[in-house]
């Protein structure tokens, strides 16, 4: 049986499960709806949320991004895996706790205003929307490669698929359907991982096969990638790190408490029955994701080396063969190559027509990796890889089965499709439940609540297609933008209704937007977005990068000390919260049961 066709079955199928699973678990109420009636099992709910968390960045980009970055990818891991256990411990048992349907409603009843809920909105819609471009982005990368479709038609095929099980399932077809997907997606990305530890270092476990010697040899795999990658002109791998210290630590602690302040994430943890179950659940969940989070690192790893093995055949097998040896016949360059061009996520250009790819760091200051390459004829790297294609195309590299290859197109549009159907679940639930219902009409019944959220699931897809068809500039390449926002807003304003008996509406209000304010100038600037007589606002204020070296995606960071800072001193010449509601945080912070409290609910 043909590649092709063989995706087609594998990825055929798995729809097929997808749109069952939502024909069968139709959202009846509004309680279905926005929280699958709370009664779901906290293992189950460790699943769907693991899926519904590890989106198209996580299964798709972030092997890629530690593969390109080495040692400085590891932000990636450390950020949205410490985020995690952020939002596990300090988040969600409260949350459960305090009963409501979605983080805008928390925000509301804690912060006694609907202008406060309005402005939660606002974020979530920020932070939603510019996530779910990177979710559409991958859709339309696995179809047009897999499915031979173009980006855009792929595109469309993944809001229809969205569409059957969200809008008519709401959060309980969403649910089954992300336990669905989570089977699919970790299977999809540990069985390519493990043919190819068992390939390169004989140790069929990739976390072990990480640090192991190559096979039938005494040499590391690490050492020698590092060895590898130097020859060409690039960092060591082990221990390249882009930017300054202070950049990475921030950019970690922007995707930390932007992972923890994620809305999306955060109401999975409405859907267990109590705030034990929603304990376990975040357990369990932490487990699932670490699964594959434990993973990448080899994968990323090993892909490199793989990358290196086919188009540096010379370089990998013997350092002392730099010349012809050390690049690839553009002829004889495999079929993957050749079907990644397609996609025109991997380019060649043979710049001194010699019939040759030599990939090479344009960039090095290595003398001796200069003379080597322009000894061999070398006027500059020759070979584009986008990081987006290394997981999905590694099994290719490998020349693993069709059917793993299949597995891994199904596993990358199951991670991309479980994370956009749980942004488009928060915001249609901020849409209807907290915007419509909340502040222009609290008298409509629950039959009317139920409609107007599943039009808002079906405008909120319509928006999300066309944002993944036309991109933003300012969103294109980059998911952090999401995680710097919600970083910078929500999760401030979470915190600080929870430990802070002090804090009140205006600090809540004053906090949110001045975040979003803060962090939305630097990266729009950074953009291009500003403009003052022809002039970029990025150069007006010092240049990229000016304030002390952090990028914009480690600004959200920086934000969420602007709201912490604003909100606090804001409350402090405010009015006190009222004393109900000063009663109702002591309740939400201290386990039932260990006194009784005046107020409590």
């Amino acid at each position: 049986m043909s590649l092709q066709v063989t995706i087609y079955i594998v990825v055929g199928l798995t729809f097929l499960l997808y749109i069952g699973i939502a024909v069968w678990s139709r959202a009846k109420s509004t309680s279905d709806f926005y929280v699958a009636g709370a009664t779901v099992n906290p293992v189950m709910n460790g699943m769907a949320t693991a899926a519904d968390w590890m989106s198209a960045a996580s299964f798709i980009s972030m092997a890629g991004m530690i593969s390109i970055m080495g040692y400085g990818g590891s932000v990636f891991l450390m950020g949205w895996t410490g985020g995690y256990v952020l939002l596990a411990m300090l988040l969600a048992p409260y949350l459960r706790k305090f009963g409501k349907f979605t983080v805008p409603q928390f925000i509301r009843d804690r912060f006694y205003s609907k202008a406060a809920s309005a402005v939660a909105v606002i974020c979530l819609l920020f932070a939603s929307l510019t996530y779910i471009i990177g979710q559409m982005t991958g859709v339309g990368v696995a179809f047009s490669r897999f499915l031979g479709v173009s980006n855009n038609v792929g595109i469309y095929i993944g809001m229809a698929v969205v569409f059957a099980y969200a809008v008519f399932g709401g959060m309980k077809g969403i649910t089954y359907t992300q336990i669905a997907q989570y089977c699919v997606l970790i299977f999809a990305y540990t069985i390519p991982a493990i043919f190819i530890s068992l390939q390169l270092t004989g140790n069929p476990i990739p976390q072990i096969g990480l640090g192991s010697s190559m096979a039938g040899t005494d040499v590391a795999l690490l050492t020698n990638l590092d060895k590898v990658v130097t020859e060409l002109g690039f960092n060591q791998y082990t221990t390249n790190v882009a930017g300054s210290k202070l950049n990475m630590s921030l950019f970690t602690l922007s995707l930390m408490i932007g992972t923890a302040g994620l809305p999306h994430v955060i109401m999975r943890f409405f859907t267990v029955p109590s705030v034990k179950a929603a304990r376990r659940s975040a357990g369990w969940t932490l487990i699932f994701i670490a699964i594959l989070y434990t993973t990448a690192p080899a994968v990323g790893a090993m892909a490199k080396y793989n990358l290196h093995a086919t188009v540096t055949p010379g370089i990998t097998r013997n350092m002392d063969v730099f010349a012809e040896g050390s690049s690839l016949k553009a002829s004889e360059r495999p079929d993957w190559m050749k079907r990644w061009e397609n996609t025109g996520l991997l380019k060649w250009e043979d710049k001194n027509s010699d019939g040759r790819i030599q990939y090479y760091n344009d960039q090095t200051k290595d003398q001796n990796v200069i003379a080597k390459a322009q000894e061999a004829g070398w006027k500059g790297n020759e070979l584009d890889v986008n990081a987006d294609i290394i997981v999905l195309a590694n099994p290719e590299i490998a020349m693993l089965p069709n059917w793993v290859i299949a597995l891994v197109a199904a596993g990358g549009l199951a991670a991309a499709l479980s994370t956009a159907a749980g942004l488009l679940m928060a915001i249609s639930a901020a849409i209807s439940h907290d915007l419509v219902k909340g502040i222009f009409a609290p008298k409509m019944t629950e039959k009317t609540e139920l409609w107007v959220g599943k039009l808002a699931m079906a405008f909120s897809i319509v928006v999300a297609g066309w944002l993944g068809l036309n991109p933003p500039g300012f969103a294109a390449g980059t998911v952090a933008l999401a995680f710097g926002i919600a970083a910078s807003t929500l999760f401030p304003a979470l915190m600080m209704g929870i430990f802070s008996i002090r804090m009140n509406k205006e600090g809540a209000i004053a906090g949110m937007l001045s975040g979003l304010f803060v962090t939305l100038f630097y990266v729009f600037a950074h953009k291009g977005i500003f403009f003052i007589q022809g002039t970029q606002f990025v150069d007006l204020i010092g240049g990229p990068n000016s304030f002390f070296g952090i990028t914009p995606e480690a600004f959200g960071a920086v934000g969420a000390v602007c709201n912490f800072i604003v909100a606090i001193i804001v409350s402090r010449f405010t009015k006190s919260p009222p004393l109900e509601v000063q009663q109702l945080v002591k309740a939400v912070r201290i386990p039932r049961g260990s006194k009784n409290i005046k107020g409590a609910h």
